[in-house]
């Protein structure tokens, strides 16, 4: 007996400009412990029919047709679509429970871990307080939480983003429900933590006989831990196939394009070597525009905390028209080191010249000059951009701070050049960030860094939160601009795969340090140092019978 069975779903929202059709006569089921991908790009409606399994939908959204959930043990059935609110209460987290896509939204940050997963338990079951608390301490240690007992009390904010996700699987899987829906649950996690949720979730379905809902754009983590595969487009299913299936006989030209879009490792030899061939002869013997010596980057302690060494004795360069990819797990220094570049973080130690200027105790009115020269592109868009201000006004305020024009009126003319170089209507300018996708809000803060003909771009992270097809507009995007205007770039990202296909040489960071730099033939191809190697593997391709080995060898690089 199925424990999802979804029937000729349609779900349409009330809006300003009249009724949108999200979902339309979507059909699928969910068999006890398995896993059930639903892919497609922003907007395809696979977060809407997921998250009708448990009616978590606006209150301008109608909903026809029937999604039937049953227990694990097939002892009761509810048509979700008509319960009425009390008893849906009882339905969620015992019989399906989610796991929402940011874990830093869903944790209330005023309340202990503890408290909120011991909530959901007295809530749904007659336990004591000593009983639910034992219960939420064994889940804690079930999900991979270090010291469950004593970090049971603690913060949200104590906890690293990897960690924070595992709570909220834990939260999920505390009521023991027969469905869980994930909801792109390693969308903003590095590799290397990313490997370890996939693998926590894998033991979601092994040990608690959890069936899973897997909504997500990576194609890499469908082919890790997905049974079967829905493609979503333009909210109808296309297609519908076991995994193996999918990835070695696609049928739909969508799902072809799909997989088409995802960028492979070794992709990047070939555009690296043309690259090279098109640049004037003697480029490699040219002044750096950017070159680092034994580069320290300390944050200072607070409260008696010791101080905090966020980059330690790197070094590396940055030729003109060069791309160097910066790659590392989370809090291996990155994006201290762009930060340092553009002068928003000081340098405590050690040499970084930046087109000429020594960045160690450079004064601000020093500086100013050498900052119109540097482009920023910031992984966030949605949050880079003021709310309050057009697209027109943002890209504009570059050229207006730097006196290249007096006012958005002057400066007009060059923001359409810009918008329409990033492939932009130029009647997107009299918009506000919110009214864009977030594909084309990243086109929008392209156009900005590009502004003043940056001689340096520092791209951090500017396609982690995209979905595969857009992603693959994006970094096209970036590498004919940069052909086009022949900018040197910093180029940091956690997705090796992206790294390779845009960077001349890559640079691998780990806490702090600078473990390996070659080409993407040499550290893609055969890495030297263990984390480097570690990286690689935990890296999800998007074939599951390669992915089933590159695991075998994670899980034996993990041990060792």
């Amino acid at each position: 007996m199925s424990v999802v069975d979804i029937d000729n779903l349609r779900i349409s929202f009330a809006t300003d400009s009249g009724t949108v059709e999200a979902v339309r006569d979507v059909s699928l089921t969910v068999e006890p412990g398995e896993v059930l991908a639903i892919v497609g790009e922003s907007g395809s409606g696979k977060t809407v029919t997921a998250r009708s399994i448990l009616r978590l939908l606006p209150e301008t959204a109608t909903t026809r047709g029937a999604v039937v959930l049953s227990r694990k043990d097939g002892a009761r059935s509810h048509d979700i679509v008509s319960l009425p609110a009390r008893e849906l209460r009882e339905v969620r987290g015992r019989d399906a429970a989610m796991v929402f896509q940011e874990p830093g939204s869903v944790l209330n940050p005023v309340y202990k871990v503890g408290w909120q997963i011991i909530e959901g338990l007295r809530a749904h079951g007659g336990l004591s307080k000593a009983e639910a608390r034992e219960k939420a301490i064994d889940v804690l240690r079930r999900v991979g939480i270090p010291d469950p007992e004593e970090r049971i009390d603690y913060y949200p904010h104590q906890f690293s983003g990897g960690q924070k996700q595992r709570i909220v699987i834990a939260q999920a899987l505390v009521l023991d429900p027969g469905v869980i829906i994930a909801d792109e649950p390693t969308t903003a996690l590095d590799v290397t933590v990313q490997a370890e949720i996939l693998d926590l979730l894998r033991r979601c379905r092994d040990e608690f006989g959890a069936a899973i809902v897997l909504i997500t754009h990576n194609m890499g983590v469908v082919a890790d831990l997905a049974d079967r595969v829905a493609v979503m487009y333009q909210g109808r299913i296309v297609e519908e196939a076991d995994v193996a299936t999918l990835f070695r006989d696609p049928k739909d030209d969508y799902t072809k394009q799909l997989l088409g879009s995802v960028p492979r490792i070794g992709q990047g030899s070939a555009r690296a070597v043309e690259r090279a061939a098109r640049r004037e002869q003697g480029w490699e013997s040219a002044t750096p525009i950017v070159e680092a010596k034994d580069l320290q980057i300390v944050y200072p302690g607070r409260f008696r905390q010791p101080d905090f060494v966020a980059v330690d004795g790197v070094s590396f360069s940055i030729r003109p028209g060069e791309v160097l990819g910066l790659v590392g797990e989370s809090g291996s220094g990155k994006t201290t080191i762009g930060r340092a570049i553009a002068g928003l973080t000081k340098v405590s130690g050690g040499s970084l010249s930046v087109l000429g200027t020594e960045m160690n105790g450079v004064k601000e009115r020093a500086f100013r000059p050498v900052r119109e020269r540097i482009g920023f592109v910031f992984q966030d868009p949605a949050t880079s951009f003021n709310p309050l201000l057009t697209i027109a006004q943002a890209v504009a305020e570059p050229l207006i701070v730097h006196g290249r024009h007096k006012d958005l009126a002057g400066a007009r003319k060059r923001v359409d050049d810009l918008l329409e170089s990033v492939q932009l209507p130029k009647a997107f300018g009299d918009r506000y960030p919110h009214e864009l996708s977030g594909g084309q809000r990243q086109r929008a803060s392209l156009a900005r860094s590009l502004a003043l003909f940056p001689e340096l771009l520092i791209a951090d992270e500017p396609t982690s939160a995209l979905d595969v097809s857009v992603q693959a507009k994006v970094l096209e995007l970036f590498e004919d601009l940069q052909r086009e205007l022949g900018f040197a770039a910093l180029f940091i990202s956690h997705d090796l795969a992206v790294v390779d296909l845009l960077a001349d040489r890559i640079a691998v960071l780990y806490r702090g340090q600078l473990v390996e730099e070659g080409t993407g033939e040499q550290v893609l191809g055969a890495p030297q140092h263990p984390y480097t190697q570690r990286l690689l593997a935990s890296l999800p391709v998007p074939d599951p019978e390669e992915q089933a080995r590159r695991r075998h060898e994670w899980e034996r690089l993990r041990t060792v």
